[in-house]
């Protein structure tokens, strides 16, 4: 059922570590089982998206977030006869490396280690798959096949990872880019949610968007307000679904223009084939950038940075004067890894709620 440009897992590059065929499963979808078994991915639900989760009960954590691209992930591979199991595997794992305090954190620690290679949460990802899970006594990580850990790396950010290797050169599977633009789709929607369920974002302000004129959303929302849940949950379904249709027609027109029949004419292709319209690719860019400036860059936001910035760098300062404060498996590293990197990786793990514990007890 398949498209022939589609990821078989029967095809797979397989795992660094060779493991025997499961009667019931394919590779891929031991892969999400893995996933969603393991450690750092638990962990995402206390785990700031935009907003600090304790402050409300309705916010997207990390977790809720990465649930929401993986569903979105998945129908959308299944409309373009992608492999679904595979994109949701992807989906799933693509923010475990996240540190607590969404953003904020990760520009902190990627501060604190500029002598050292700098923090990407991409790359973090790959290091929690390959080495910092512990759940077999055969080897370390999760094995993951070769195909997930790709979509790891590749995964658009604004800092890329670059390894021998996952050639750079090459492009990711279908799978991988569609998980990219779901990855957007996803937070552009839910952030307008949260952005107005906070009060930050107004209903004004976004009928000067070009979404909402050329949805012509004042038919169904007219009425929108801050506080009415109903009008919200029309606009954000109407936003993801006018995001979603377009993707699917776009790549759909890419494919045939391209002339892809295969996974290997996915990997060679010369454009990206996941993608929007360009009249709909500006009505998306414009939406990135109102969220850039009237909510990512609110004073309310700007202030947790500066908050997650001083309780981050406390644990980091504190535990390089004193290593032998972090838990014993991280001491245990030390013999082969550089303390920076290991007092990296014990941060990152942390949930927003233990991270401001060890703050309290170190100061």
């Amino acid at each position: 059922m398949l498209a022939p440009y589609a990821t078989c897992s029967v095809d797979s590059r397989g795992r660094v570590y060779p493991t025997a065929d499961h009667p019931l499963r394919t590779a891929f979808q031991r892969d999400r089982d893995r996933i969603i078994h393991s450690t750092a991915f638990r962990r995402m639900e206390y785990k700031t998206q935009v907003f600090i989760p304790h402050e409300t009960d309705h916010y997207r954590t990390r977790l809720t977030h990465t649930i929401e691209v993986a569903q979105i992930s998945r129908t959308l591979a299944r409309t373009l006869r992608l492999n679904e199991d595979l994109a949701e595997a992807i989906a799933l794992v693509h923010d475990v490396g996240h540190t607590p305090f969404g953003h904020s954190g990760e520009d902190v620690l990627d501060d604190l280690l500029k002598d050292f290679g700098g923090f990407n949460h991409n790359r973090q990802s790959l290091r929690i798959v390959d080495l910092l899970e512990q759940q077999y006594k055969d080897h370390p990580g999760l094995n993951l096949s070769y195909e997930v850990r790709e979509g790891i790396v590749k995964h658009e950010t604004k800092n890329h990872v670059v390894t021998d290797e996952f050639n750079p050169d090459e492009h990711t599977s279908l799978e991988a880019s569609l998980v990219d633009v779901s990855d957007e789709i996803t937070y552009n929607a839910h952030d307008i949610d949260d952005g107005l369920s906070s009060g930050i974002i107004t209903p004004d302000d976004l009928r000067q968007l070009g979404f909402w004129k050329y949805l012509q959303l004042g038919q169904l929302v007219e009425k929108l307000s801050v506080g009415d849940d109903i009008q919200r949950h029309i606009l954000v379904r109407s936003l993801l679904d006018f995001m979603a249709t377009d993707l699917v027609n776009e790549t759909k027109l890419r494919l045939v223009q391209n002339d892809i029949q295969t996974v290997q004419d996915v990997r060679s292709c010369k454009v990206k084939l996941c993608g929007y319209s360009d009249a709909n690719a500006i009505i998306v860019g414009d939406l990135k950038q109102f969220l850039n400036q009237k909510l990512y860059k609110d004073p309310k936001l700007l202030s947790m940075a500066d908050w997650a910035e001083e309780i981050i760098q406390l644990i980091f300062y504190k535990l390089m004067a004193e290593p032998s404060l972090l838990p014993s498996r991280f001491t245990a590293m030390l013999e082969h890894e550089q303390k920076e990197i290991v007092i990296s990786d014990y941060i990152a793990g942390m949930t927003d709620r233990y991270a401001q514990t060890r703050y309290e007890k170190f100061q």
